[in-house]
């Protein structure tokens, strides 16, 4: 009996000593947060400064990352053109000259032509697939590897939902209709287009209006009707079309310099990480509330006519959208493993919405 109870005395002096210095861990961990230096990032985006949506969901992500880290990462946000060119963000980041950049990655394509699959394939997958595909396909593996060589790292930062095919001064009946319109239009639609006989122009979304309504360009696209009546762009093309086979699913990128990042304690970083991600989900439920209420305005307080592409223009487009990603597919192994990932998951994904398509 004895030395039953000595034993049980030596269990519960151990358990004290662990919750003591489980206590002391504590505190120690909240004395180092407390004391710790903020760190101080600067964010660099493609789009204009709070503009609605695009430019909102970027401010919203640094909000989240000062509120989740309690100040301890705080990212101070620039439109494009205030500290740098819209088209530059990536370059910026990649530097290091900035710690962070908020854009599209078709924008980059210049430098990596397969970068357009982590935003939109024409005719490609939708936002719930695009999500499907980068966090549990795979796809998201393959866009760090592109973009390592850039000492870059891409997160999913937003998502616009399935877009417009754009805005028109004329009427499209045919393909015909295509050759040597002028169109903003950027990405893997850009090169379409160029295929079927237009002239795509990659334009930055604060500079569209302008072009479209002094004539530079015959056509816009840019996003729904939440940006576009923003833009005002009803004041200088009337007819508004649909659907947008070039974006279906367009998954926007917060992108984050590698050293900085790895310089962050793993809290943080998990944090930038999560606060990306909420971003990416909110941003869709936004556009998916405000369209169809910006589109009711465009139609009802402003007479735009709001049109479907021909099926037979569509069945063309869709035809050399094909036959580009299978070259495009061509140039490098890399190029062919995303190709590939991102065809088979589609693949996949078809199947699957034969049956749990809309009603």
């Amino acid at each position: 009996m004895k030395k039953i109870s000595q034993f049980i005395l030596v269990l519960f002096s151990v358990f004290m000593f662990s919750c003591g210095e489980k206590n002391n861990n504590t505190e120690q961990t909240q004395e180092q947060i407390e004391t710790f230096e903020p760190i101080e990032w600067t964010m660099v985006t493609t789009w204009p400064k709070g503009f609605p949506g695009l430019g909102s969901g970027a401010e919203d992500l640094a909000r989240l990352i000062g509120e989740l880290s309690n100040g301890r990462l705080t990212v101070k946000v620039y439109g494009a053109n205030e500290l740098v060119p819209a088209l530059q963000v990536f370059d910026e980041v990649s530097s290091g000259s900035v710690q962070m950049g908020h854009g599209a990655a078709y924008y980059w394509k210049g430098k990596m032509p397969a970068a357009s699959f982590f935003c939109a394939v024409p005719f490609g997958l939708s936002p719930d697939e695009m999500d499907g595909w980068l966090l549990k396909g795979g796809g998201w593996e393959l866009w760090k590897e592109l973009y390592a060589p850039h000492n870059v790292i891409p997160f999913p930062g937003g998502n616009t939902g399935m877009q417009m095919g754009g805005w028109f001064k004329k009427e499209i009946n045919s393909i015909d209709d295509f050759q040597g319109l002028k169109m903003r239009i950027p990405g893997l639609g850009g090169e379409v287009f160029k295929r079927v006989g237009g002239n795509p122009e990659l334009i930055a979304g604060g500079e569209i209006f302008s072009a479209l309504d002094m004539g530079r360009i015959d056509a816009a696209e840019f996003v729904g009707p939440y940006n576009d009546l923003a833009f005002g762009f009803y004041k200088a093309a009337k007819y508004y079309y649909y659907p947008g086979w070039q974006e279906p699913g367009p998954t926007l990128e917060a992108i984050v310099n590698k050293q900085a990042y790895e310089a962050l304690p793993a809290d943080l970083q998990e944090i930038v990480k999560t606060a990306s991600l909420r971003i990416n989900n909110e941003m869709h439920a936004e556009f998916t509330e405000k369209n169809s209420q910006a589109l009711k305005i465009l139609v009802e307080e402003h007479g735009v006519i709001v049109k479907k592409f021909p099926q037979d223009v569509l069945d063309k487009l869709k035809q050399e959208s094909e036959a580009l990603l299978k070259e495009m597919s061509e140039t490098d192994e890399l190029s062919m493993r995303i190709y590939q990932s991102y065809s088979e998951f589609k693949a996949r994904s078809n199947e699957w919405k034969k049956i749990s398509g809309s009603l």
